[in-house]
């Protein structure tokens, strides 16, 4: 077998297989598990509009039975050696992984592999998944953070995929058969496409040794990403109503992508505003008003563009005086800067969420991936660190005074139907 690239650093290896098949994997001979995941480059912003939805129901199809295994027999691969296995969908990319001990790699490689690979979707399921995503979406249609949240979405990256649920519509879900699952995994399940990952007790050549006689196949067939042109951003306010007794607020804006030079900014200016019970919105808004119970900004990198915003959970009557609050709070930001002890509190906690996260082997695997699918290459602790260490007061405030401007915000409110 020739291989088009390896490449070494430490204890981190990659390989890409003739197919484009990639290999990423970390050995770390101090613990005895290993985390395993298939990453597919494909999310619900890939899906054409009739087809929103589809990314996430495949990936519930693949547990439903291949033509060797059950869905039972799926369930127990990884259970009955104490392991599990499980699997998420995102914008951007989908993940089928398993975690358990080194001694059952084959077998986690084999089960990831074979769904991958040889997934049946029977009729009988599909039809019974249905229902299931269905409920799915009802759950989440009852949870009203993630009502706002959609909604506040689909409002900054209005008529664009990336704005619509990951999950999809009860009309498009209900309408998929079969082929429309075997006819995106023939677009989108390429070798080109998808990327193993591995961290733990492992051995980076057995990986390839056991991954590429399934995964390293139809390596002529190319995945065709289209051009997807972000639309132009424009500020606006949302209320939508709903059975509820608690308005759920954002205010936000569109962002940076993950290759963006001022991501440390941002992450560090996030942390300052909103990274724990310690930062400024907690205390100025629940601590010394009794506001709310939970307030705290969010950050959402994608290849091309970014969320973020300012979730909070208060009372309708409330609610001008929070906005009032988060306002002061970007105009500090923007008007003064950070002082050397916030600063580095805010360093420090950012290091030490990084640095605590890599005692995990799935964190580690996630890491790995991510690392791999939006920079083609592994980016180190080392990198990490000295990124955010070399943040100044001065670079901060520079940034915030644009970032942090209010005309550039939207806002989306979810509020009590009494209170409409």
């Amino acid at each position: 077998m020739t291989l088009m690239q390896t490449e070494t650093e430490t204890d981190i290896r990659k390989t890409i297989l003739p197919s484009g098949l990639k290999i990423v994997t970390e050995n770390i001979n101090s613990v005895k598990s290993i985390s395993v995941g298939i990453w597919v480059k494909t999310g619900s912003r890939n899906e054409r509009n009739e087809q929103a939805g589809i990314t996430h129901f495949l990936e519930h199809m693949l547990f439903k039975g291949t033509e060797s295994r059950t869905a039972y027999d799926i369930a127990q691969s990884m259970e009955s050696v104490g392991g599990y296995l499980n699997a998420f969908t995102s914008t951007e990319y989908t993940c089928y992984y398993a975690r358990c001990l080194d001694t059952k790699l084959e077998t986690a490689v084999d089960v990831l592999t074979d769904m991958v690979k040889n997934s049946r979707f029977p009729k009988k399921e599909l039809e019974k998944e249905k229902k299931v995503v269905l409920e799915e979406m009802k759950m989440y249609r009852d949870s009203p953070d993630d009502v706002v949240f959609e909604e506040f979405s689909s409002q900054v990256f209005q008529g664009h995929p990336i704005g619509r649920p990951v999950i999809g519509y009860e009309q498009t879900v209900s309408s998929f058969k079969r082929n429309d699952l075997y006819g995106y995994m023939e677009e989108r399940y390429q070798p080109d496409n998808l990327l193993v990952a591995v961290a733990g007790n492992v051995d980076h050549d057995r990986v390839i040794e056991l991954v590429s006689s399934v995964l390293n196949q139809n390596g002529n067939k190319k995945t065709v990403n289209e051009a997807q042109p972000l639309p132009e951003y424009e500020v606006s306010q949302k209320e939508v109503a709903k059975p509820i007794e608690q308005t759920h607020m954002i205010t936000g804006r569109r962002a940076l992508n993950y290759d963006h030079p001022d991501k440390y900014l941002l992450l560090l200016a996030n942390t300052v505003l909103g990274g724990g019970m310690s930062s400024r919105l907690h205390q100025n808004i629940r601590e010394k008003y009794g506001y709310c119970y939970s307030v705290g900004p969010f950050n959402q990198s994608f290849i091309d563009t970014g969320l973020f915003g300012v979730y909070i959970g208060t009372d309708f009557e409330y609610v001008p005086h929070v906005r009032e609050l988060i306002n002061k709070e970007f105009e500090r930001i923007q008007t003064e800067e950070v002082g050397d002890k916030e600063l580095s509190e805010a360093k420090a906690q950012l290091k030490g969420k990084l640095l605590l996260s890599q005692e995990n082997t799935s964190n580690r695997m996630t890491r790995l991936a991510k690392s791999e699918l939006y920079f083609n290459r592994f980016v180190t602790l080392d990198e990490l660190v000295e990124n955010i260490d070399a943040v100044t007061a001065g670079e901060l405030m520079r940034f915030s005074s644009e970032f942090f401007d209010p005309a550039q915000y939207s806002e989306t409110l979810l509020v009590p139907e009494k209170k409409s």
